[in-house]
């Protein structure tokens, strides 16, 4: 921070403040950019979304693990669950200062292969393994650190799921129940309560990941998948097809700004180090947005802080 001394004027401090934030990355900045988060088990590393480009390092979990479910507010990041027993370990980060994460708390049961979705002020992790497949749904605030609370369930046990939205709804699709399905259901976020039913998808679809702006939720691949397609999050109906990534590509991580999706990692012909992108409001195939650390797979957790439940 620079070091500033005397009375400032309104002026001056406006000028400041400023340039105090060109040391790190402003709020603003973050809400209007968005700071994503892929999570997988050899940590935490970043991108700016509306920004092509490679990732760097964020930091560490408090114990790493993959196949966490990602959320989080315009400051906030958060995963819940993951593999390595599976735990009920929830971690958060702050968007605009890299480190280590922090201790949050804990989910009501211990889980991997789960999925999240936010709005600005509460937080659902749904679905995941327990060593059996789980109907589970719980919820945090985000702002107060502390254990998870039951929301309510999914239409049936569900492993792997994809889940995004909006903020008031989150969108859950496909996943394997007693096999692989193409349910689409939904939650209110602000109620707690059971999914009600969304529609399909276009295929039986385990896997693989969402993203989302205001208006429209996309999945995004899964096993045996490099399908695009989406829905138009606070009506219901089937997905429409949207396009296509550039390779079949399950487990990889997914998330968002108001205009732009990125998609990165995963397995895909072999584990990827991919990042790739595409608009949301116009339909197409993916492109090259840039490359994480490393080929990496268990990434299925990518959030940031302009992700559709803040718009």
């Amino acid at each position: 921070m620079p070091n500033y001394n005397g009375v400032w004027s309104l002026t001056t401090q406006l000028q400041y403040a400023s340039d105090w934030s060109a040391d790190n990355i402003s709020p603003a900045t973050a809400i209007a950019n968005g700071i994503a988060i892929i999570s997988n088990a050899s940590g935490l590393q970043t991108v700016s979304v509306a920004t092509a480009g490679n990732s760097t390092d964020f930091g560490d979990f408090t114990d790493q693990r993959g196949k966490g479910g990602g959320f989080g507010s315009t400051t906030r990041g958060i995963v819940g669950g993951g593999n390595g027993g599976p735990v009920n370990v929830i971690d958060f980060i702050t968007f605009t200062s890299a480190g280590d994460a922090t201790d949050f708390g804990n989910l009501t049961v211990a889980r991997e292969e789960v999925t999240a979705h936010s709005s600005s002020t509460r937080g659902l992790v749904a679905g995941g393994d327990t060593g059996s497949v789980s109907d589970v749904v719980d919820y945090v605030t985000i702002a107060s650190a502390g254990n998870a609370t039951d929301f309510g369930n999914l239409a049936a046990a569900n492993t792997s799921p994809s889940g995004a939205g909006s903020s008031v709804r989150m969108v859950v699709g496909g996943g394997i129940e007693s096999s692989a399905t193409n349910r689409i259901q939904y939650f209110t976020i602000s109620s707690t309560g059971n999914s009600t039913d969304f529609g399909d998808l276009s295929g039986t679809r385990q896997q693989g990941d969402a993203l989302s702006n205001a208006t429209r939720t996309v999945f995004t691949g899964g096993y045996n998948s490099n399908v695009l397609e989406f829905v138009t999050t606070d009506t219901t109906g089937n997905v429409t097809d949207f396009g296509d990534l550039s390779e079949t590509t399950r487990r990889l991580a997914s998330t968002s700004n108001a205009t732009r999706g990125i998609m990165a990692g995963g397995d895909g012909t072999n584990l990827r180090s991919k990042i790739e992108f595409i608009t949301i409001a116009s339909a197409g195939n993916a492109a090259s947005f840039g490359n994480l650390l490393a080929n990496t797979d268990s990434c299925n957790s990518g959030f940031s802080s302009a992700h559709g439940g803040l718009q």
